[in-house]
Protein backbone atom coordinates (compact mmCIF):
# COMPACT_ATOMS: atom_id res chain seq x y z
CA UNK A 1 0.00 0.00 0.00
CA UNK A 2 1.24 3.62 -0.67
CA UNK A 3 1.16 6.19 2.05
CA UNK A 4 0.83 10.34 1.34
CA UNK A 5 3.25 12.16 0.74
CA UNK A 6 2.07 15.22 2.68
CA UNK A 7 3.31 18.71 2.02
CA UNK A 8 2.01 21.83 4.02
CA UNK A 9 -0.74 23.85 3.51
CA UNK A 10 1.29 27.00 2.15
CA UNK A 11 3.16 25.04 -0.05
CA UNK A 12 -0.24 23.46 -1.77
CA UNK A 13 -1.33 27.52 -2.05
CA UNK A 14 1.49 27.76 -4.22
CA UNK A 15 1.72 25.19 -6.33
CA UNK A 16 -1.72 25.83 -7.31
CA UNK A 17 -1.38 29.49 -7.79
CA UNK A 18 1.69 28.69 -9.81
CA UNK A 19 -0.27 26.39 -12.32
CA UNK A 20 -3.05 28.71 -12.74
CA UNK A 21 -3.71 32.03 -13.58
CA UNK A 22 -5.30 34.36 -11.24
CA UNK A 23 -8.44 35.45 -13.51
CA UNK A 24 -9.96 33.40 -16.44
CA UNK A 25 -13.35 34.30 -16.79
CA UNK A 26 -14.98 36.19 -19.63
CA UNK A 27 -16.82 39.44 -19.35
CA UNK A 28 -21.11 39.60 -19.84
CA UNK A 29 -23.46 42.39 -19.18
CA UNK A 30 -26.16 41.53 -16.64
CA UNK A 31 -29.36 43.55 -16.21
CA UNK A 32 -28.48 45.18 -12.18
CA UNK A 33 -31.23 43.53 -10.71
CA UNK A 34 -29.81 40.34 -11.44
CA UNK A 35 -26.44 41.08 -10.42
CA UNK A 36 -26.70 40.25 -6.44
CA UNK A 37 -23.31 37.58 -5.86
CA UNK A 38 -21.75 38.46 -9.33
CA UNK A 39 -18.29 39.74 -9.55
CA UNK A 40 -17.49 43.24 -10.97
CA UNK A 41 -15.34 42.76 -13.83
CA UNK A 42 -13.98 46.75 -13.97
CA UNK A 43 -14.42 49.86 -11.87
CA UNK A 44 -17.14 51.67 -11.88
CA UNK A 45 -16.86 55.31 -11.24
CA UNK A 46 -19.71 58.01 -10.86
CA UNK A 47 -20.80 60.03 -13.50
CA UNK A 48 -22.38 62.65 -11.63
CA UNK A 49 -22.52 64.01 -7.90
CA UNK A 50 -24.12 61.69 -5.07
CA UNK A 51 -26.54 62.91 -3.63
CA UNK A 52 -27.22 65.93 -6.40
CA UNK A 53 -27.91 68.59 -4.54
CA UNK A 54 -27.73 69.87 -0.87
CA UNK A 55 -30.46 67.78 1.14
CA UNK A 56 -31.83 67.44 4.40
CA UNK A 57 -31.31 64.51 6.61
CA UNK A 58 -34.48 66.16 9.07
CA UNK A 59 -37.39 67.71 8.91
CA UNK A 60 -37.20 71.78 10.20
CA UNK A 61 -35.69 75.15 8.79
CA UNK A 62 -32.87 75.51 6.17
CA UNK A 63 -31.22 78.37 7.82
CA UNK A 64 -27.35 80.10 7.91
CA UNK A 65 -25.82 78.24 10.59
CA UNK A 66 -23.61 81.94 12.00
CA UNK A 67 -27.26 83.46 12.91
CA UNK A 68 -28.23 80.43 15.53
CA UNK A 69 -24.92 80.37 17.20
CA UNK A 70 -26.25 82.97 19.88
CA UNK A 71 -29.45 81.16 20.33
CA UNK A 72 -30.78 79.73 23.68
CA UNK A 73 -34.03 78.58 25.55
CA UNK A 74 -33.95 82.23 27.13
CA UNK A 75 -32.93 84.12 24.34
CA UNK A 76 -34.23 82.44 20.68
CA UNK A 77 -33.54 83.81 17.98
CA UNK A 78 -35.66 85.09 15.55
CA UNK A 79 -35.48 84.43 11.84
CA UNK A 80 -38.33 85.16 8.56
CA UNK A 81 -39.81 82.23 7.10
CA UNK A 82 -39.83 82.88 3.14
CA UNK A 83 -41.32 79.78 2.07
CA UNK A 84 -41.86 75.96 1.59
CA UNK A 85 -39.62 73.16 -0.49
CA UNK A 86 -41.72 69.80 -1.06
CA UNK A 87 -40.46 66.52 -1.36
CA UNK A 88 -39.54 66.02 -5.02
CA UNK A 89 -39.11 69.73 -5.92
CA UNK A 90 -36.38 72.26 -6.74
CA UNK A 91 -35.94 74.93 -3.69
CA UNK A 92 -36.51 77.87 -5.58
CA UNK A 93 -35.11 80.36 -2.60
CA UNK A 94 -32.09 82.21 -2.36
CA UNK A 95 -31.96 82.97 1.38
CA UNK A 96 -29.91 85.36 3.54
CA UNK A 97 -29.06 86.45 6.84
CA UNK A 98 -32.01 86.27 9.06
CA UNK A 99 -34.28 84.09 6.85
CA UNK A 100 -35.42 80.28 6.95
CA UNK A 101 -37.59 78.29 4.31
CA UNK A 102 -39.14 74.86 5.53
CA UNK A 103 -37.91 71.57 4.45
CA UNK A 104 -38.77 68.22 4.86
CA UNK A 105 -35.87 64.92 5.27
CA UNK A 106 -34.32 64.09 2.32
CA UNK A 107 -35.87 67.73 0.55
CA UNK A 108 -33.45 70.30 -1.34
CA UNK A 109 -32.02 72.98 0.84
CA UNK A 110 -32.20 76.81 -0.78
CA UNK A 111 -29.65 78.41 -2.42
CA UNK A 112 -27.33 80.22 0.56
CA UNK A 113 -28.33 77.51 3.01
CA UNK A 114 -25.42 75.65 5.25
CA UNK A 115 -27.63 73.95 7.71
CA UNK A 116 -30.99 73.09 9.14
CA UNK A 117 -32.35 73.76 12.27
CA UNK A 118 -34.02 70.52 13.52
CA UNK A 119 -38.10 71.19 13.86
CA UNK A 120 -37.72 70.25 17.87
CA UNK A 121 -35.31 73.09 18.32
CA UNK A 122 -37.54 75.92 16.91
CA UNK A 123 -41.23 76.81 17.09
CA UNK A 124 -43.08 79.39 15.07
CA UNK A 125 -44.82 82.43 16.38
CA UNK A 126 -46.76 82.66 12.84
CA UNK A 127 -46.93 81.50 9.61
CA UNK A 128 -44.08 83.91 8.79
CA UNK A 129 -41.32 83.79 12.24
CA UNK A 130 -39.17 81.34 13.25
CA UNK A 131 -38.35 81.29 17.05
CA UNK A 132 -34.85 79.22 16.91
CA UNK A 133 -33.70 77.76 20.76
CA UNK A 134 -30.90 75.52 20.07
CA UNK A 135 -27.75 76.47 17.90
CA UNK A 136 -26.44 74.37 15.11
CA UNK A 137 -23.19 74.11 13.28
CA UNK A 138 -22.64 74.35 9.60
CA UNK A 139 -22.82 71.62 7.84
CA UNK A 140 -25.83 70.28 10.54
CA UNK A 141 -28.98 68.02 9.50
CA UNK A 142 -27.89 68.20 6.01
CA UNK A 143 -25.72 66.58 3.76
CA UNK A 144 -24.12 68.34 1.33
CA UNK A 145 -23.89 67.64 -2.78
CA UNK A 146 -21.36 65.25 -3.76
CA UNK A 147 -20.66 64.49 -0.36
CA UNK A 148 -21.51 61.04 -0.78
CA UNK A 149 -19.82 60.21 -4.44
CA UNK A 150 -18.37 62.61 -6.37
CA UNK A 151 -18.09 62.58 -10.22
CA UNK A 152 -14.90 60.40 -11.00
CA UNK A 153 -15.07 58.81 -7.87
CA UNK A 154 -14.51 54.84 -8.19
CA UNK A 155 -17.14 53.26 -5.72
CA UNK A 156 -17.14 49.89 -6.88
CA UNK A 157 -13.73 48.62 -7.68
CA UNK A 158 -12.84 45.61 -10.43
CA UNK A 159 -13.23 42.24 -8.46
CA UNK A 160 -15.87 43.06 -6.13
CA UNK A 161 -18.65 40.78 -5.21
CA UNK A 162 -22.11 42.48 -5.69
CA UNK A 163 -24.16 42.80 -2.11
CA UNK A 164 -26.97 44.47 -1.58
CA UNK A 165 -25.24 47.52 -0.64
CA UNK A 166 -23.14 48.06 -4.19
CA UNK A 167 -26.08 47.31 -5.76
CA UNK A 168 -28.22 50.50 -4.26
CA UNK A 169 -25.44 52.53 -4.87
CA UNK A 170 -25.00 51.66 -8.64
CA UNK A 171 -28.71 52.38 -8.70
CA UNK A 172 -28.24 55.35 -7.04
CA UNK A 173 -25.96 57.02 -9.33
CA UNK A 174 -28.08 55.49 -12.22
CA UNK A 175 -26.43 52.37 -13.59
CA UNK A 176 -28.61 50.00 -14.86
CA UNK A 177 -26.52 47.21 -16.39
CA UNK A 178 -23.21 46.08 -14.67
CA UNK A 179 -20.23 44.30 -16.46
CA UNK A 180 -19.59 40.91 -14.39
CA UNK A 181 -17.25 37.78 -14.81
CA UNK A 182 -19.03 35.09 -16.47
CA UNK A 183 -19.71 32.28 -13.93
CA UNK A 184 -17.14 29.29 -13.00
CA UNK A 185 -18.57 26.50 -14.48
CA UNK A 186 -17.72 23.62 -11.63
CA UNK A 187 -18.50 20.02 -11.94
CA UNK A 188 -19.10 18.11 -8.97
CA UNK A 189 -18.65 14.12 -8.41
CA UNK A 190 -19.82 11.56 -5.43
CA UNK A 191 -17.67 8.09 -5.67
CA UNK A 192 -17.95 5.37 -3.37
CA UNK A 193 -19.98 1.72 -3.72
CA UNK A 194 -21.43 3.08 0.00
CA UNK A 195 -22.86 6.02 -1.51
CA UNK A 196 -26.47 6.65 -2.52
CA UNK A 197 -29.16 8.95 -3.41
CA UNK A 198 -30.77 11.51 -1.08
CA UNK A 199 -34.20 9.82 -1.36
CA UNK A 200 -32.86 6.44 -1.26
CA UNK A 201 -33.50 4.36 1.99
CA UNK A 202 -29.81 3.36 3.20
CA UNK A 203 -29.35 -0.66 3.71
CA UNK A 204 -26.70 -1.65 6.42
CA UNK A 205 -23.23 -0.12 5.10
CA UNK A 206 -24.18 2.70 3.15
CA UNK A 207 -24.72 6.09 3.72
CA UNK A 208 -26.48 8.87 1.99
CA UNK A 209 -24.84 11.79 -0.12
CA UNK A 210 -23.91 14.55 1.64
CA UNK A 211 -20.81 16.23 -0.35
CA UNK A 212 -22.71 16.88 -3.98
CA UNK A 213 -25.11 18.84 -1.76
CA UNK A 214 -22.89 20.61 0.49
CA UNK A 215 -20.16 21.56 -2.07
CA UNK A 216 -22.79 22.77 -4.52
CA UNK A 217 -24.42 24.95 -1.87
CA UNK A 218 -21.04 26.22 -1.13
CA UNK A 219 -20.16 27.10 -4.60
CA UNK A 220 -23.57 28.25 -5.92
CA UNK A 221 -23.39 31.00 -2.67
CA UNK A 222 -19.62 31.93 -4.33
CA UNK A 223 -21.66 32.49 -7.93
CA UNK A 224 -20.67 29.33 -9.43
CA UNK A 225 -22.40 27.27 -12.34
CA UNK A 226 -22.47 23.79 -10.51
CA UNK A 227 -23.74 20.68 -12.13
CA UNK A 228 -23.77 17.36 -10.08
CA UNK A 229 -22.62 14.24 -12.30
CA UNK A 230 -23.92 12.03 -9.85
CA UNK A 231 -22.68 8.87 -7.93
CA UNK A 232 -19.99 6.82 -9.24
CA UNK A 233 -19.36 3.37 -8.05
CA UNK A 234 -15.70 2.50 -7.11
CA UNK A 235 -14.80 1.63 -10.62
CA UNK A 236 -11.98 2.41 -12.86
CA UNK A 237 -13.90 2.74 -15.94
CA UNK A 238 -16.93 4.24 -14.61
CA UNK A 239 -14.81 6.92 -12.46
CA UNK A 240 -12.79 7.48 -15.42
CA UNK A 241 -15.73 8.30 -17.77
CA UNK A 242 -17.25 10.53 -15.15
CA UNK A 243 -13.78 12.36 -14.50
CA UNK A 244 -13.52 12.94 -18.31
CA UNK A 245 -16.80 14.12 -18.82
CA UNK A 246 -16.92 16.89 -16.31
CA UNK A 247 -13.36 18.34 -17.22
CA UNK A 248 -14.35 18.38 -20.73
CA UNK A 249 -17.40 20.50 -19.73
CA UNK A 250 -16.31 22.56 -16.89
CA UNK A 251 -13.44 24.54 -15.94
CA UNK A 252 -13.33 22.94 -12.17
CA UNK A 253 -14.14 19.58 -10.85
CA UNK A 254 -14.69 18.16 -7.78
CA UNK A 255 -14.03 14.39 -6.90
CA UNK A 256 -15.74 13.25 -3.30
CA UNK A 257 -14.39 10.08 -2.41
CA UNK A 258 -11.89 7.86 -3.63
CA UNK A 259 -8.88 10.25 -2.46
CA UNK A 260 -7.41 8.28 0.31
CA UNK A 261 -4.35 5.24 -0.90
CA UNK A 262 -6.80 2.24 -0.87
CA UNK A 263 -7.10 -0.19 -3.65
CA UNK A 264 -10.33 1.21 -4.55
CA UNK A 265 -9.40 4.74 -4.52
CA UNK A 266 -8.92 5.46 -8.16
CA UNK A 267 -8.55 9.58 -8.10
CA UNK A 268 -4.96 10.10 -8.47
CA UNK A 269 -4.78 6.99 -11.16
CA UNK A 270 -7.07 8.67 -13.26
CA UNK A 271 -5.85 12.40 -13.01
CA UNK A 272 -2.41 10.84 -14.32
CA UNK A 273 -4.01 9.10 -17.34
CA UNK A 274 -6.26 11.58 -18.23
CA UNK A 275 -3.53 14.94 -17.43
CA UNK A 276 -0.67 12.61 -18.72
CA UNK A 277 0.85 12.79 -15.33
CA UNK A 278 -0.40 15.99 -13.82
CA UNK A 279 -0.85 15.44 -10.40
CA UNK A 280 0.53 18.04 -8.44
CA UNK A 281 0.38 16.64 -4.86
CA UNK A 282 -1.88 14.03 -2.78
CA UNK A 283 -1.68 14.82 0.58
CA UNK A 284 -1.95 18.12 2.85
CA UNK A 285 -0.45 18.25 6.26
CA UNK A 286 -3.92 18.90 7.75
CA UNK A 287 -6.70 17.84 9.82
CA UNK A 288 -9.54 17.55 8.30
CA UNK A 289 -8.93 16.52 4.85
CA UNK A 290 -4.94 15.10 5.13
CA UNK A 291 -5.92 12.47 1.50
CA UNK A 292 -6.40 15.97 -0.43
CA UNK A 293 -5.50 14.94 -3.96
CA UNK A 294 -4.91 18.20 -6.53
CA UNK A 295 -4.44 17.74 -10.34
CA UNK A 296 -4.54 19.01 -14.07
CA UNK A 297 -7.01 17.57 -17.34
CA UNK A 298 -6.27 19.39 -19.85
CA UNK A 299 -5.77 22.63 -17.37
CA UNK A 300 -9.31 22.50 -15.58
CA UNK A 301 -7.98 22.18 -12.06
CA UNK A 302 -9.33 18.72 -10.37
CA UNK A 303 -9.82 18.31 -6.79
CA UNK A 304 -9.96 15.07 -4.63
CA UNK A 305 -11.88 15.95 -1.59
CA UNK A 306 -11.92 13.54 1.38
CA UNK A 307 -14.81 11.38 1.61
CA UNK A 308 -15.77 12.52 5.19
CA UNK A 309 -18.51 15.68 5.03
CA UNK A 310 -16.79 17.81 7.58
CA UNK A 311 -13.51 17.11 5.88
CA UNK A 312 -15.08 17.82 2.51
CA UNK A 313 -16.33 20.91 3.28
CA UNK A 314 -13.09 22.41 5.34
CA UNK A 315 -10.78 21.36 2.36
CA UNK A 316 -13.82 23.26 0.33
CA UNK A 317 -13.45 26.50 2.07
CA UNK A 318 -10.32 26.41 3.31
CA UNK A 319 -8.33 25.22 -0.31
CA UNK A 320 -10.71 25.22 -3.14
CA UNK A 321 -13.02 28.50 -2.16
CA UNK A 322 -9.48 30.97 -2.34
CA UNK A 323 -8.86 29.14 -5.79
CA UNK A 324 -12.17 29.79 -6.80
CA UNK A 325 -12.21 33.21 -6.04
CA UNK A 326 -8.75 34.14 -7.79
CA UNK A 327 -9.90 32.55 -11.19
CA UNK A 328 -13.01 34.93 -10.73
CA UNK A 329 -11.02 37.53 -10.09
CA UNK A 330 -12.62 38.70 -7.06
CA UNK A 331 -10.61 39.73 -4.09
CA UNK A 332 -12.97 38.45 -1.42
CA UNK A 333 -15.08 35.66 -1.22
CA UNK A 334 -18.72 35.35 -0.21
CA UNK A 335 -18.64 33.87 3.02
CA UNK A 336 -15.33 33.71 4.47
CA UNK A 337 -15.17 36.99 6.67
CA UNK A 338 -13.18 36.63 9.92
CA UNK A 339 -14.07 37.80 13.22
CA UNK A 340 -12.32 37.91 16.67
CA UNK A 341 -13.55 35.69 19.49
CA UNK A 342 -12.14 34.62 23.02
CA UNK A 343 -11.63 31.02 22.56
CA UNK A 344 -13.73 28.88 25.41
CA UNK A 345 -11.01 25.81 26.43
CA UNK A 346 -7.67 24.14 25.43
CA UNK A 347 -7.50 22.78 21.84
CA UNK A 348 -4.28 20.77 21.45
CA UNK A 349 -2.43 20.39 17.66
CA UNK A 350 -0.15 18.47 16.32
CA UNK A 351 3.31 20.52 15.28
CA UNK A 352 3.69 20.24 11.82
CA UNK A 353 0.62 20.23 10.32
CA UNK A 354 -2.82 22.93 9.94
CA UNK A 355 -5.51 22.09 12.12
CA UNK A 356 -8.91 23.36 11.28
CA UNK A 357 -11.17 23.65 14.22
CA UNK A 358 -14.93 24.33 13.89
CA UNK A 359 -16.48 26.59 16.23
CA UNK A 360 -19.83 27.50 17.34
CA UNK A 361 -20.14 31.56 18.15
CA UNK A 362 -21.38 32.87 21.15
CA UNK A 363 -21.95 36.30 22.17
CA UNK A 364 -21.17 36.95 25.98
CA UNK A 365 -20.11 40.08 28.17
CA UNK A 366 -19.55 42.00 25.39
CA UNK A 367 -17.61 40.12 22.86
CA UNK A 368 -17.54 36.39 20.85
CA UNK A 369 -16.59 33.61 22.69
CA UNK A 370 -15.46 30.63 20.27
CA UNK A 371 -16.78 27.25 21.51
CA UNK A 372 -14.79 24.35 19.57
CA UNK A 373 -17.58 21.83 18.11
CA UNK A 374 -15.35 18.93 18.74
CA UNK A 375 -16.06 15.56 17.08
CA UNK A 376 -14.90 13.28 13.87
CA UNK A 377 -15.10 14.40 10.21
CA UNK A 378 -17.95 12.14 9.96
CA UNK A 379 -19.99 13.49 11.94
CA UNK A 380 -23.20 15.52 10.32
CA UNK A 381 -23.71 17.44 13.74
CA UNK A 382 -20.01 18.82 13.22
CA UNK A 383 -21.51 20.73 10.43
CA UNK A 384 -24.50 21.98 11.74
CA UNK A 385 -23.86 23.02 15.13
CA UNK A 386 -20.41 25.31 13.81
CA UNK A 387 -20.65 28.86 12.93
CA UNK A 388 -16.86 28.90 11.62
CA UNK A 389 -13.16 27.67 11.60
CA UNK A 390 -10.21 28.43 13.57
CA UNK A 391 -7.00 28.40 11.63
CA UNK A 392 -4.45 26.28 13.68
CA UNK A 393 -1.15 27.01 12.09
CA UNK A 394 1.73 24.11 11.47
CA UNK A 395 3.89 25.91 13.75
CA UNK A 396 1.67 25.60 16.83
CA UNK A 397 1.31 23.20 19.05
CA UNK A 398 -2.38 24.25 19.73
CA UNK A 399 -4.64 26.90 21.69
CA UNK A 400 -5.20 28.45 24.58
CA UNK A 401 -8.62 28.78 27.09
CA UNK A 402 -8.82 32.71 26.78
CA UNK A 403 -6.87 33.17 23.53
CA UNK A 404 -8.48 35.50 20.97
CA UNK A 405 -8.46 33.52 17.55
CA UNK A 406 -9.95 34.80 14.12
CA UNK A 407 -12.88 32.68 13.34
CA UNK A 408 -13.59 32.61 9.29
CA UNK A 409 -17.27 32.37 9.23
CA UNK A 410 -18.92 29.68 7.41
CA UNK A 411 -22.75 30.98 7.96
CA UNK A 412 -24.51 33.53 6.26
CA UNK A 413 -24.50 36.82 8.36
Amino acid sequence: MEFFDCISLSKAQTLINNVLPECTMAVEETELIEALGRIVAEDIAAADHLPPFNRSTVDGYAVLSRDTFSAGEGAPVMLDIIGEVFMGQSADYTIVSGQAVIVPTGGMLPAGADGVVMLEHAEQSDKETLLVVKPIAPGENMVAKGEDIKPGTVFVAAGTRLTAAEIGALAACGIARVKVRRRLTVGIISTGDEVVDVIAVPENGQVRDINSYTLAAMLTAADCQVTRYGITKDNYAELLAAIGKAAGENQLVLVSGGSSVGARDHTVQIIEELGRNKVIFHGLAVRPGKPTIFGLIDHVPVFGLPGHPVAAMTICQMVVMPLVSRLQGSGSRKAGWKLPARLTRNCASAPGRDDFLRVKLIWQAGEYRAEPVLGKSGLISVMTQADGVVHVPADSSGLYAGDVVLVEVMREA
